[in-house]
């Protein structure tokens, strides 16, 4: 007896390559060959490394580096050590900072991350961190118990905004000692324009913990899944948007784990970067064209997510019962034609991209997705390292 695929022991598991091949080997496929079109367009943004003012004894524009974003979540109470934390102007924590909820766990964290010498610092709440829920505090926290917690500059966000003024860091050019036309270029934090104070750039950050239903009422802003607890809820000016919980078909593994309703509010606001974490093995980061394209391809991964399910739950019976089912969708062609038609304008939408970004320069208005979890799929370990995105 051929038995399927061994299906993966929970929902936050990664499936193996076999099962997501044999349950739906189109979308398997696809996915892939989106992400490298995607890739191939370029960024999703211009830079910004020039500013406005002039100096006056040379008439040249300054340029000045971007924006560094180090974005990271789920460390669930450890320690990531520092020098495996990259330099940046914003550290940007996506949540699940403890595992208990206590107040004495976030306040570990927060003490943590003031000790980190990034200049400015954001953090959002995870289900885990349950102190900052009232329906899910734990009974020593509440009431008389309640602490008062000491962010020490920490910007906390929870369904509010932010906007930072960051100084801009100049690009220093500096002769190189063996050739006086070569030149070398230093962009560390550190390296602000000196004397004057430099300028700065405003950027505006949006913060919301709520995810949709996964654990009991010990987890912390849970919302029933179908629900819609997004629409219209984020402000239309925020340049870099953090949640806990995925957009759906974006680092929420193929079963799909994320929120619909949070894709479509990222669709509305299109924020320059979206920063979140909740689903530990969908670490990563990939960017995103508002386009046709991309709806296409989002379409085929929803038809994707719903044969994994079912089959995840087929596997689990072992046998040679999934063999029909898999021939049945094989052969269903009214499904089937809608498909093609969508994997058709995955890879024509996506050539064009490429032709417009790279043959006629065209500058396409995109968005870094960015699942920061820092705890190793679904085990106790901190293996995957912040990452850093450049606006």
């Amino acid at each position: 007896m051929f038995p399927f695929p061994a299906p993966p022991p929970s929902e936050f598991d990664l499936p193996s390559i076999p099962f997501q091949i044999l349950s739906s080997p189109l979308t398997f496929f696809v996915q892939r060959i989106h992400s490298f079109l995607t890739n191939l367009r370029g960024p999703p943004y211009p830079l910004r490394t020039a500013a406005k003012t002039r100096s006056s004894s040379t008439q040249q524009t300054p340029s000045y580096a971007p924006i560094r974003l180090v974005c990271l979540s789920d460390t669930h109470a450890k320690i990531i050590p520092t020098s495996s934390i990259p330099e940046g102007d914003v550290l940007i924590h996506a949540g699940d900072l403890t595992n208990s909820g206590s107040a004495a766990e976030i306040q570990a964290q927060i003490d943590w991350l003031v000790s980190l010498p990034h200049p400015f610092k954001v953090v959002i709440a995870g289900n885990h961190d349950s102190y900052f829920d009232p329906r899910s505090r734990r009974p020593e926290d509440r009431d008389g118990g309640a602490k008062q917690l000491d962010w020490e500059g920490i910007h906390y966000l929870q369904h509010s905004s932010v906007t930072l003024n960051i100084p801009q860091r100049s690009v220093q050019k500096t002769s190189s000692s063996t050739s006086t036309s070569s030149t070398s270029t230093s962009t560390s934090p550190s390296s602000l324009l000196p004397p004057t104070q430099p300028p700065t750039r405003p950027l505006t950050l949006y913060g919301a913990p709520q995810i949709p239903t996964c654990g009991g009422p010990d987890f912390a802003f849970q919302y029933a899944r179908g629900t819609d607890a997004w629409t219209d809820t984020i402000p239309l000016e925020t340049d870099i948007l953090i949640t806990h919980a995925p957009p759906k078909y974006h680092f929420d593994l193929p079963q799909a784990l994320g929120c619909e309703f949070l894709l479509a509010e990222t669709w509305r606001v299109r924020p320059r970067v979206h920063i979140f974490g909740h689903v530990h093995a969908g670490y990563g980061r990939e960017v995103v064209f508002w386009d046709g394209a991309q709806r296409a391809y989002e379409r085929v991964r929803a038809r994707g997510a719903k044969v994994v399910v079912g089959e995840r739950e087929r596997g689990k019976r072992g046998g040679w019962g999934w063999v029909g089912s898999w021939l049945q969708g094989v052969l269903d062609f009214r499904e089937w034609w809608g498909l093609w038609v969508d994997v058709g304008r995955v890879v024509w939408g996506g050539v064009l991209g490429v032709l417009f970004a790279r043959v006629w320069g065209a500058e396409g208005r995109g968005t870094v997705l960015v699942n920061g979890a820092a705890t190793w799929r679904t085990t106790s370990e901190l293996r995957n390292l912040p990452l850093v995105v450049e606006v």
